[in-house]
């Protein structure tokens, strides 16, 4: 078997949405109407704090796909203005949130068992929350989201063998900025945090064996595995991570976008950041060479995110143990990508049609443990009205 990253072909449904006239579909896509859309046609759970669980329907999987979405469209109009990440979000959001992603990821791990016959995984980010205001179509959603899915490994096994610089996979561009010339930074930086639960991890023992990744990207493993995302202290640990990313990211673009060697405001670690990357003359060689970059391609500056934004994934591997990890999102990248998956959707209406009825009761059955765990209200959409699916007439 080649260890190299998959191409896999998914099957969607043909778009049933109606775009207005003059509207180009990116913008439509991108905006508060379709956030509404989504909620009416797809939705299938929301709570008090409107988290929003829906249904993918352009998705990465047929086999388990659905995301959850912190939907504060309505509160707040101005979309800079809403949570785009778990910093962000107030206690009682937080809570909620941790408690939905353990439930649904318990439901992953009861319903696919056996780690050689599924790879299951959830990846929180910041949706399109940085996307370049110079870029075509600029997303009005820009929310935080976390995405539950499930792959059967025959699948990627059978799935044709992706580009190595297929852009997806290198964040474009940015990937290799991050793993090849900050890769030990990054480790270093990280490493001052004081974590009890999530044990650090070499990047070679955390890859999966089919695909060879996560590359070279810090990585911690759950000790006690799944029955410690009941442990709020774990969740604890699962921020600190986000937030020691945070410090990296500010550090090295604010050196990138200024040339000024400065501590971010208001730094979760600010005398680490002195003393790991300030005081490193590779950091900064690094981020002056991008400077350059930035100011000779224009093409490439365009692609640039200068505020932070982050995947951060909960993986299981081969061996069954539950992995963390935690990247940079860049423009045109997906969360699978982390995992060496390149996901290539097809309208295939046929194939859609076949797998949907079992992807449906599967979101139904998950769902239903969100119910009785008394977190909010179902949502009755056409296809699931009565809490089953009723095929389309």
């Amino acid at each position: 078997m080649i260890q190299a990253p998959r191409e896999i072909v998914t099957p969607r449904p043909k778009m049933s949405l109606t775009i207005p006239k003059g509207m180009a579909p990116v913008e439509f896509f991108n905006s508060p109407n379709n956030l509404k859309n989504l909620a009416e046609e797809n939705g299938l759970f929301r709570t008090p704090e409107n988290l929003l669980m829906y249904r993918k329907l352009i998705g990465h999987s047929i086999e388990f796909d659905t995301s959850v979405i912190l939907d504060t469209s309505k509160r707040i109009l101005d979309p800079l203005g809403r949570p785009v990440r778990r910093d962000q979000m107030s206690r009682q959001q937080k809570k909620v949130w941790n408690k939905i992603t353990r439930i649904l990821f318990e439901y992953m791990q009861e319903s696919y068992p056996d780690p050689a016959e599924h790879l299951i995984l959830c990846g929180e980010a910041s949706l399109d929350a940085t996307w370049p205001l110079n870029k075509p179509g600029v997303p009005s959603i820009r929310m935080i989201h976390n995405h539950f899915m499930v792959f059967p490994m025959a699948d990627l096994k059978q799935a044709k063998l992706a580009d190595p610089n297929d852009p997806n996979l290198t964040d474009s561009g940015h990937h290799s900025l991050f793993l090849r010339h900050l890769s030990g930074i990054y480790h270093d930086f990280l490493e001052i945090l004081d974590l009890q639960i999530l044990l650090p991890i070499s990047s070679e023992e955390s890859s999966l064996k089919l695909t060879g990744y996560p590359q070279g990207l810090p990585c911690w493993e759950v000790k006690g595995g799944i029955e410690k995302l009941k442990d709020q202290y774990f969740w604890y640990e699962y921020e600190q991570v986000l937030l020691g990313f945070l410090d990296f990211y500010r550090t090295f673009f604010s050196l990138v976008s200024t040339g000024d060697s400065k501590v971010p405001t208001n730094a979760n670690f600010p005398q680490q950041v002195i003393d790991v990357l300030l005081d490193s003359s590779k950091f900064q060689r690094i981020a002056r060479d991008l400077r350059e970059q930035v100011i000779q391609d224009p093409q490439f500056a365009n692609e640039i995110r200068w505020r932070p934004a982050y995947k951060q994934l909960l993986y299981r591997d081969d061996r069954g143990r539950l992995i963390v990890t935690i990247s940079q999102n860049s423009v045109g990248n997906a969360i699978t990508e982390l995992l060496g998956i390149v996901v290539k959707r097809e309208e295939d209406e046929a194939a859609y049609a076949a797998a949907e009825p079992a992807l449906i009761t599967r979101l139904l059955e998950a769902r239903e443990r969100l119910i009785n765990a008394k977190l909010g209200e179902a949502i009755a959409a056409p296809l699931w009205p009565k809490g089953e699916f009723v095929p389309r007439s």
